[in-house]
């Protein structure tokens, strides 16, 4: 199995107790998720049709400011796992440390692999990869740096599933031959089990995608709550200010403990502390699970808490000597 956030199997079979009595902390999940309307009849027992997915279409257009072509999918973890095959397998390269399935998909693929650390060792590739922002470490590209790295490799895809609390980052609002966007609805919508994503590019390129998807690639569900919620930009502008108010907090409560910020993105924080490990033990000991990292003993990420007892229960946890050193 792959290492991902979200795994609070792993923290109950370890620490005890019952989901319902953590706080998951692990992911860059919004915990104050779009409140789900009222769906219809027929999303629930009719195949999707395809004005429902036309209106999907047309809010997330609206949504992320593009007049490219769109295909909503089953979460950017869909689209992840469908663009190797939209060419021959060659050499692939992914801009890291970041997200850990876009290379095991390319590897899935048949794709040779390079992992590279600075977005000039891109260049040359076939297939080359980023996140922006970044996961985990919220490093950030212009979409003018991004234009400029494009003709230097065959395909550039561009993961910006965290992009929609920074919309200014995006370059999705131009078509660009060169460049495949994907965007995740479940992270800033804090709805992740939908599953819910899109990629976006060319007319050619996404009817390439969509054959392979195959009918009826998103639930109804899906269909009804994100073309609504992508149309919601008082909500969307809403959850901004909050997000860019709420990474300073929890900024303060990591550094009382001694920890470094290390990056970051509106929906999650990284930070450098003396044994990642060990401050995930103290903090599973208050019923708060976080995420560390197999390659680096010393990073821990938070996301952010998703109510004031939330926030309450992290700064005692935080406060309290053994959640830092157990």
């Amino acid at each position: 199995m792959r290492d991902h956030g979200g795994n609070l199997d792993q923290a109950i079979a370890r620490f005890g107790g019952a989901a319902e009595g953590w706080i998951d902390l692990s992911t860059g999940i919004n915990r104050q998720p779009y409140p789900v309307p009222r769906l219809s009849p027929d999303a629930w027992a009719a195949l999707p049709r395809r004005g429902a997915e036309a209106a999907l279409i047309s809010a997330a257009a609206h949504a992320y400011r593009t007049g490219a072509a769109i295909l909503p999918l089953a979460g950017a973890q869909a689209a992840i796992q469908l663009v190797p095959r939209l060419g021959p397998p060659g050499r692939a390269r992914v801009l890291s440390p970041t997200y850990n399935e876009h290379a095991a998909a390319l590897r899935t693929g048949g794709w040779t692999v390079e992992e590279v650390t600075t977005p000039g060792a891109l260049a040359g590739a076939d297939l080359a990869v980023l996140v922006n922002p970044n996961n985990p470490d919220g490093r950030c590209l212009s979409p003018a740096e991004l234009r400029d790295l494009a003709p230097r490799v065959g395909r550039l895809v561009v993961d910006e599933s965290f992009a929609d609390a920074c919309p200014e980052l995006s370059v999705a609002g131009i078509p660009n031959p060169g460049i495949i966007v994907l965007r995740s609805f479940g992270k800033f919508y804090g709805l992740a089990g939908l599953r819910l994503g899109f990629a976006l590019g060319t007319e050619a390129e996404i009817a390439a995608l969509a054959a392979m998807a195959g009918p009826w690639a998103v639930s109804g569900p899906a269909l009804e709550i994100g073309a609504k919620a992508l149309r919601d930009d008082a909500w969307a502008d809403d959850t901004r200010a909050r997000l860019a108010s709420e990474a300073p907090r929890i900024d303060a409560l990591a550094a009382r403990a001694g920890w470094r910020l290390a990056g970051g993105a509106a929906l999650f924080r990284l930070y450098d502390t003396p044994d990642a490990g060990a401050a995930q033990t103290g903090l599973a000991r208050h019923g708060i699970w976080s995420r560390i990292f197999p390659g680096n003993a010393r990073w821990l990420r938070l996301g952010l808490p998703g109510s004031e007892a939330e926030w309450a229960r992290l700064a005692r946890a935080m406060e309290e000597a053994d959640a830092i050193h157990p």
